[in-house]
């Protein structure tokens, strides 16, 4: 792949955001910001700053190899590169909100959730009286 130079200069608080989001992914500069943008350009749904957490499991080869051949045609058909990660999260959130509705309940991507009070750590916040 042939690659091009970007210099912007950006201000001092974002630029210490990246350089430590890119030191804890372990990639180069390059790769890193290649990835941040091009998830960004391609709508991808990781969002730098929320918490993540890795699920992890096995799964028969057979299977594995399917899903390779799946991600190949997506690929070829619409001409954007489908990772197995965006793949395998849109499958999950896709059961999860079906699943979600099935029972009744809001599911919790939509920004119209009711009962929208966010959970907090602290369990001796009061409730303002009125």
């Amino acid at each position: 792949m042939e690659t091009k130079n970007l210099c912007a200069k950006i201000p001092l608080e974002l630029h210490a955001k990246v350089r430590a989001e890119q030191e804890k992914s372990g990639l180069t500069l390059g790769v890193y910001i290649t990835d941040v943008l091009t998830k960004f350009y391609e709508g991808g749904t990781v969002k730098m700053n929320e918490p993540t957490r890795t699920l992890a499991f096995q799964i028969p080869d057979e299977l594995f190899w399917r899903i390779k051949d799946h991600l190949a045609r997506e690929t070829e058909r619409t001409g954007k590169k489908l990772s197995q990660k965006d793949f395998v999260l849109g499958l999950i959130e896709q059961a999860l909100e079906e699943s979600e509705r099935a029972a009744g309940i809001e599911p919790a991507g939509d920004e119209t959730a009711e009962g929208g009070e966010a959970e907090t750590d602290d369990a001796n916040e009061a409730e303002p009286e009125t």
